[in-house]
């Protein structure tokens, strides 16, 4: 009885969404839909009353969509016109150009003290053991020699400590120091923010393709290199680092591009995004049985690509449901 009251005030809806002076095309307030199953079957008792909702017949496809995200160079790699072991990276970014300076001197030292200071003092203890038992040297000369190596290890620890910090800054900025130190000149690194949300459609080793406010007329072919380990708690974006070809060098740090990622899901079902109810975190849509009846219809889904939704379960190639109405249909079966 209760759907049956609150249905009324539906149908005054049906009369204001359907407008115009023609009383034809209007359904009649009296044709009360019957609600059974508790809400899951709605029956309507004519045409006219099913007339007002939209429909459409479902299938598989392939669906494409494409996300654009601001970006910037942030980094170009040159080749050391001193013949240096590592190549030139300019940064965009003052703090990161720091950071990266200050790791590769930690790494250096770490070298120098690993291999060459803490082997030649290990070599001085050995020698003040060996005097000591021939009676040349005396437990000072020993304890000297095992404090000074002592000491070695100690700046050995505090040189890898020192690398956590500007390690971490690089990571946050979207860099591995590991792929710094390999990239090969004529390189340039772009980093871009996409929402948290969108992480889940894009991965490693994507294609897409980077537009230059320079070179308006210009595309240019990237590939994701990385999707940063951390999420900004302000802003709720992830970083991606795009690498491209810069061989020619007219991409320097700091220029502005749009980065655009082509989306694509599998041959699956999927839905208008109208057409989806979702009541205490399940998900239906309602589809139409015979000519006068509908059914909700509990469902999983996946992605959302454009104005479509991947359905995963609980519909079939061919099932016809409803797309506009919706939420009409959703009073009548709900009871709201």
């Amino acid at each position: 009885m209760k759907h049956l009251i609150k249905y009324s005030g539906v149908m005054l809806l049906f009369l204001c969404a359907c407008g115009g002076k023609d009383n034809k095309q209007t359904p009649e307030i009296n044709s009360i839909p019957q609600v059974m199953n508790n809400g899951k079957t709605i029956l309507f008792p004519n045409d006219s009353s099913i007339s007002f909702f939209e429909t459409e017949p479902i299938g598989s496809s392939v669906l494409n969509d494409q996300i654009t995200a601001p970006a910037k160079v942030s980094a170009t790699v040159m080749k050391s016109e001193e013949g240096a072991s590592q190549n030139i990276i300019l940064f965009e970014n003052p703090d990161l150009a720091a950071s990266y300076t200050q790791l590769i001197q930690h790494l250096i030292n770490i070298n120098q003290i690993q291999y060459k200071n803490i082997k030649q003092k290990q070599i001085e203890v050995d020698r003040a053991k060996d005097l000591q038992a021939h009676g040349a040297a005396t437990g000072k000369d020993l304890l000297e020699a095992q404090t000074a190596l002592s000491m070695e290890q100690t700046n050995l620890a505090n040189e890898r400590a020192a690398i956590i910090e500007h390690e971490t800054k690089l990571k946050a900025g979207g860099f591995q120091p590991e792929i710094l130190k390999r990239a090969k000149a004529g390189t340039s690194f772009i980093i871009c923010d996409i929402p948290e949300n969108q992480i889940s459609k894009i991965k490693k080793g994507d294609n897409c393709i980077v537009r230059f406010t320079a070179f308006p007329n210009e595309k240019f072919a990237g590939k994701i290199d990385a999707v940063a380990d951390m999420i900004d708690q302000t802003t709720r974006m992830v970083k991606l680092r795009i690498s491209l070809n810069n061989a020619s060098g007219k991409l320097k740090a700091g220029m502005f591009a749009t980065v655009s990622f082509g989306l694509s899901e599998g041959d699956f079902i999927s839905i208008d995004k109208n057409s989806l109810v979702t009541v205490q975190a399940k998900n239906y849509v309602f589809v139409k049985r015979g000519t006068k009846n509908f059914e909700r219809t509990e469902i999983t889904i996946g992605n959302q690509i454009g104005n479509r939704i991947v359905v995963y379960s609980g519909l079939m190639n061919g099932d016809v449901i409803a797309i506009k109405g919706v939420m009409q249909l959703k009073g009548l079966s709900f009871g709201y």
